[in-house]
């Protein structure tokens, strides 16, 4: 049995089999490089010692999802499904119906695509506040090729009712989306990487459910990206700038719900819009933002999706992959140019 002594905003100490655990809050350093499904797996560590409600689903894929830490510390709050993602969704519907807290992981193919099914009729359907944590999400798998490369699953989770969807930028918006979590009413879908990508944000930041943030202010065009792309875009802004080119990059890790409002100003002012996204275009969040501009009457502004242009991903290298689907920093560079002609 695990007992909470103290938590402090630096340190989270518990007492396990008579000894003293101190588990060290996470915190990144601006530019430092970190996968989204690490922080994930530190995050859980702190919140299974600050609230003993949590629960930790995991489809056999413990080493990969990170939720590893999590079962060595508390092993009678961790489940191993097994290669059954289905059954894994309808036990953590049981356990949230049974008041617990339950963060259900998996890669990103199997959890929205394999268990889909799943999540809409026990877990949202029924209204229960479940954590679907899916890592290794998009392009960025890199070498397991097309087969998991899921770039439909933003489309999948957005489509169900009352489904949060979120998609952390950097190592430290995840990390705090975790902690987040644990007040959310909703079931929620949280986009996670295996690629190591830079961390944009330090711990001042203050992650919100809704929230868009503005990392660049522009008047010339915006450009909207979500998880892994958003780094990129911010380079991209950099040697616009240097062009003459004024950029707003907007990080969107909320996608459902969306910040209607913030971003409708922005692409009010610069009648152009860029949306960039590791995933299909077809449905994605390019696809959601367009929609509810149209629906805001915002209209007359250039647009382009900026993303996996309806086929399917192949086996390579993960920033080489992004590459050659047309999502290096150079291809946003090129958009804006062109835009601004």
């Amino acid at each position: 049995m695990l007992l909470l002594l103290l938590y402090s905003p630096s340190t989270v100490n518990i007492f396990r089999m008579g000894a003293a655990v101190e588990i060290k809050k996470g915190s990144y350093k601006l530019g430092e490089m970190a996968a989204t499904r690490e922080a994930y797996g530190k995050a859980l560590l702190e919140v299974g010692a600050l609230d003993s409600d949590v629960v930790v689903l995991d489809a056999d894929l413990s080493g990969s999802t990170q939720t590893k830490h999590f079962a060595k510390a508390f092993p009678d709050r961790f489940f191993n499904m097994g290669i059954a993602e289905n059954n894994m969704m309808g036990v953590a519907a049981g356990l949230a119906r049974a008041g617990k807290k339950p963060f259900a992981s998996s890669f990103a193919m199997f959890a929205a695509g394999r268990a889909w099914e799943f999540v809409r009729n026990s877990i949202a359907h029924n209204h229960l506040v479940v954590r679907v944590c899916a890592t290794h999400a998009g392009l960025t798998v890199g070498e397991d090729g097309a087969s998991h490369q899921i770039i439909e699953d933003i489309a999948l989770m957005r489509a169900i009712p009352e489904m949060q969807v979120l998609v952390p930028a950097d190592a430290q918006e995840a990390y705090q989306m975790i902690y987040a979590s644990l007040d959310f009413t909703k079931p929620t879908y949280i986009r996670l990487g295996r690629a190591k990508v830079p961390v944009l944000f330090d711990e001042n930041y203050n992650f919100e459910v809704g929230k868009a943030n503005i990392l660049t202010k522009g008047n010339n065009v915006t450009v909207i990206a979500c998880g892994v792309m958003v780094y990129r875009a911010v380079e991209a802004a950099k040697i616009l700038k240097e062009k003459g080119i004024s950029v707003e990059v907007i990080n969107c890790a909320s996608i459902k719900p969306l910040d209607v409002e913030t971003i409708s100003k922005s692409v009010a002012k610069t009648k152009k819009l860029i949306t960039v996204e590791e995933h299909n275009v077809m449905a994605g969040m390019g696809d959601a933002i367009a929609s509810a501009l149209l629906e805001n009457n915002i209209s007359g502004f250039k647009f382009k999706r900026m993303g996996v242009q309806d086929k399917f991903g192949q086996s390579g290298q993960a920033l080489e992959v992004l590459d050659h689907y047309g999502l290096a920093v150079s291809d946003i560079v090129l958009e804006a140019e062109k835009m601004n002609k």
